[in-house]
Formats: C-alpha cells, sequence, structure tokens
C-alpha cells in the first residue's frame, strides 16, 4: 500500500461503512459465496475475524431438482442447506445471504421461498447458463434469465442480488432491466467453467485456479459504468486480494468487495489485513469516510469519461501500448 504519513485521524475514526441491499455493514469487505460457508467453524471465524455479512455457499439448481426422497443431509442438499443457514443464522450476529445457483425457473425457483423463511436477510441469484445449442441466440437466454429473476423477485419478500458473468451483449441494458423487476443489487462477475485437457490421459479435468488481482480490472470498468446510472446496491467479486483492489473498486461505485480465493489462500484473518490497509491508505489522503471516495471515478463523475470508451483504447494504441503491442 506504501508508506503512510502521520495519521490525520484518531486511530479508528476513518469510518468504512457501507449500506448493501439495504444491509447497514461494518465495511465493505464480505466472504463471497465459497466452501468456507459450508461449515459453521469456519463461518465463526469469518465473524471473529471481523466480517460484516456473509454469503452463504451456492446450492445448485441441480441439487435442488434431484431425487426428493433422498435422506442424507448435508449443507449441499436442500433440506441440510436450509438446516446449515438456520444453525448459522441463529450463532453469528451479521447478515447471513443466501445463494442459489440455476439457469432456469423450472421448479427449483420455489427454494427460494424456503430460504426466507429459514432466516435468510438477502438471497444472492448466481445465474450461470452458457448454451451449446447453435440455434439459442443471446436475446434468448436473456429472457431465460430475466424470467428466473423475476419468478424468484415475485416470491421473497427480502433483499434479491443477481450474480451474473460477463458475456451477454449489453450488460447496462441487462442491468436497467433487472432494476425495472425489482432487483436489490449486482455482482460483477461470476467466474465461468473453464476446464482443462490433459494431454497425457486425454480427459478434461476441471481447472480450479484461484483468482488473482488482474481479474479485477474487468469488475472496476462496468461497475464503473453503471454506479450512480442505476438504482441497485453493486458488488465485485473477483480479483479482490488486498486493500488496494478493495479501494479500487469502491472508487470505481461497488458499496462491497467480495472476497473469496484471497481467503481459501490466506484464511479468515486476511479481512483484518485488508481492513486495516484500506483504513491507512484513507487517513493518509486526508478522508474520514469511504463515502467520501465512493464512485468517485465511475462514469457518472467524471468530467472527462473517455478512459471508459473507444476513446480511452484509442489513446493507449496511438501510444503505442495496446493488444499484441
Amino acid at each position: 500500500m506504501g508508506e503512510c504519513g502521520a495519521s490525520r485521524h484518531p486511530v479508528g475514526v476513518v469510518d468504512l461503512s457501507t449500506s448493501y441491499l439495504g444491509l447497514k455493514l461494518a465495511h465493505p469487505l464480505v466472504p463471497g459465496a465459497c466452501p468456507l460457508s459450508s461449515e459453521l467453524d469456519s463461518v465463526l471465524r469469518l465473524e471473529d475475524a471481523g466480517a460484516p455479512a456473509i454469503v452463504m455457499h451456492s446450492l445448485f439448481e441441480e441439487q435442488i431438482t434431484a431425487d426428493p426422497l433422498r435422506t442424507e443431509r448435508s449443507p449441499t442438499d436442500p433440506v441440510g442447506y436450509l438446516e446449515h443457514l438456520n444453525r448459522v443464522k441463529e450463532s453469528v450476529h451479521i447478515p447471513v445471504i443466501a445463494s442459489l445457483n440455476g439457469t432456469t425457473d423450472d421448479g427449483w425457483t420455489s427454494f427460494a421461498s424456503l430460504v426466507e423463511q429459514a432466516g435468510a436477510d438477502a438471497l444472492e441469484l448466481n445465474l450461470y447458463h452458457l448454451s451449446t445449442n447453435l440455434w439459442t441466440s443471446g436475446a434468448t437466454l436473456e429472457a431465460y434469465t430475466l424470467d428466473t429473476v423475476r419468478a424468484v423477485r415475485s416470491l421473497v419478500s427480502i433483499p434479491v442480488a443477481v450474480k451474473i458473468f460477463p458475456y451477454f451483449s449489453s450488460i447496462p441494458s441487462l442491468a436497467r432491466q433487472f432494476e425495472e423487476i425489482g432487483v436489490n443489487g449486482l455482482v460483477l462477475f461470476n467466474r465461468s467453467y473453464q476446464p482443462d485437457i490433459n494431454l497425457e490421459t486425454l480427459e478434461v479435468k476441471p481447472d480450479q485456479r484461484l483468482s488473482n488481482s488482474t481479474e479485477l480490472l474487468s469488475r472496476l470498468y462496468w461497475i464503473a459504468m453503471l454506479s450512480g446510472r442505476v438504482d441497485m446496491s453493486l458488488a465485485v467479486t473477483g480479483g479482490v486480494h488486498t486493500g488496494e483492489d478493495a479501494l479500487k473498486a469502491i472508487l470505481a461505485g461497488a458499496d462491497v468487495a467480495q472476497m473469496v480465493s484471497a481467503l481459501l489462500q490466506n484464511g479468515p484473518g486476511h479481512l483484518k489485513v485488508v481492513r486495516q490497509e484500506m483504513e491507512q491508505w484513507l487517513d493518509a489522503h486526508g478522508h474520514s469516510s469511504l463515502a467520501e471516495i465512493r464512485g468517485s471515478m465511475s462514469l457518472e463523475k467524471r468530467e472527462d469519461g473517455r478512459a471508459f470508451t473507444r476513446a480511452g483504447f484509442l489513446e493507449l494504441l496511438q501510444r503505442g501500448a495496446g493488444p499484441g503491442s
């Protein structure tokens, strides 16, 4: 983060508080959906490390619509998920955001109301649909997505956030349509499944690479494009590993920065490290609160927005620093 000058405010006075999905949070560093939330012990460790809220691991459409007569109980089957969610809610003193992952509105969306009944403070819909059908258009996929969200929104009264991947043809238009059907927040971006090929066994195998800070750039771009232009909470997920990463997300206009890979690599205690880095930067630059800088680098707030358009790309090329140079 670089060296900081003498503190301009008493220790602990820098205000990192934020609001997300109508929830008041002490700071914007929220553990995102991941295996850490599938065990109560690790959830408690996250809370002890200062997590202001928890996004539960995702329950998938395929798990919800599987054989309803099965009797196993684990956080990855529907009944077990609800029981685990209820235990977490009884054990922590911070908001708990449930997560459902699906593609269509066939049956599984009704599970959202059970999640609300189990005590979730909000719901994150992790929408993942990459079609391999040569005849399915982008418009059709977008319609599927909107229908799914609309179905869930009609079933629950708790806030709903939608987590999408970056491959829609017009993210601003999709965001506007989400707003129109009552979505409370947008999470950018889901990481798509990208399997690798083993040249020796000729098998297709999952490639479970964790993120790094370079993945943040595409998130910053679209958060900056949307901030102040849609009436929804905005969250970055993917590429937030340091205080610098989180601050960039806030400057672009994010309300929260979800962290997963950094916590899997470094443990829940890394939340404190990143939070301290943010406080130090804000203090060194004369800011007493995060609200003072939120969205200040967005398209809406910058007098010269060319950096977010083709003009910025052209300038890069003219300097000889463009792609392929």
